[in-house]
């Protein structure tokens, strides 16, 4: 499953080229000697991921709560539902459903201190800028995010984030040393790839859930029985 998150943020990266590459590029400099700017670029992107371990530790807590109460499979199947539905909702009908309007202050403030943060050519104040930028609304995030939560484990849903984050290194890196090197067209062909592979961790999250004792796909969990097991004792 971790593998899983890596692929989801190596191919979801050039969604994150245009939501987070402005910041990436209006990094401040410390100096333009080869050395400072990389480890500037590397502060940014840990305080990205640090973010990221932190939120998917969060929610793999909750889904440890969940897995307690013998909802495991269950969550599981919903949140593979849910992002089958995000992927097939039309534009439109999605944007309403988004909460951003809830939130709009809490994001207001982020933003404030990312400005401020501009500011400071330290290393610090990149990490830090990373660290705010990690709590920007992103629809891939959330994605990764559910597969922290339905992990059921405080340190398996800070992994998965961790390897989310991780996958998009190699381009977020890229952009803000190199610039915008990749085609429009290549992105634009590669960010169509992105529904199909976020259907296709939707679909392994449901078969996660109904448990059919496939190897490594649909696995019996502790204490869970198969469905054909379930389909006998019914009948």
């Amino acid at each position: 499953m971790v593998t899983s998150a890596f692929i989801i943020g190596l191919v979801g990266s050039f969604h994150c080229l245009g939501m987070c590459g402005p910041i990436a590029l209006a990094l401040p400099l410390r100096g333009t000697r080869t050395l400072p700017v990389w480890l500037g670029r590397l502060s940014y992107n840990t305080g990205r991921i640090t973010t990221y371990a932190l939120l998917g530790g969060t929610f793999g807590l909750m889904g440890q709560g969940l897995a307690l109460a013998g909802w495991q499979q269950s969550l599981s199947v919903a949140l593979g539902v849910l992002i089958l539905l995000s992927v097939g909702l039309p534009a439109t009908f999605a944007h309403r459903l988004n909460p951003n309007h809830v939130i709009a202050r809490f994001i207001g403030q982020v933003k404030t201190r990312m400005h401020r943060l501009f500011s400071q050519r330290t290393y610090s104040a990149q990490f830090g800028i990373g660290m705010l930028n990690g709590l920007l609304p992103c629809g891939l995030v959330y994605i990764g995010l559910a597969g922290a939560m339905a992990s059921g484990h405080f340190l398996q849903g800070a992994e998965w984030m961790i390897a989310f984050g991780a996958g998009t290194l190699p381009m977020m890196l890229g952009v803000s040393l190199l610039g915008q090197w990749v085609s429009v067209p290549i992105r634009n062909r590669i960010r169509k790839s992105i529904p199909v592979l976020v259907g296709a961790m939707g679909v392994l999250f449901i078969l996660r859930g109904l448990a059919l004792d496939i190897p490594y796909v649909s696995p019996v969990l502790a204490g869970d029985m198969t469905v054909a097991e379930a389909i006998t004792i019914c009948r």
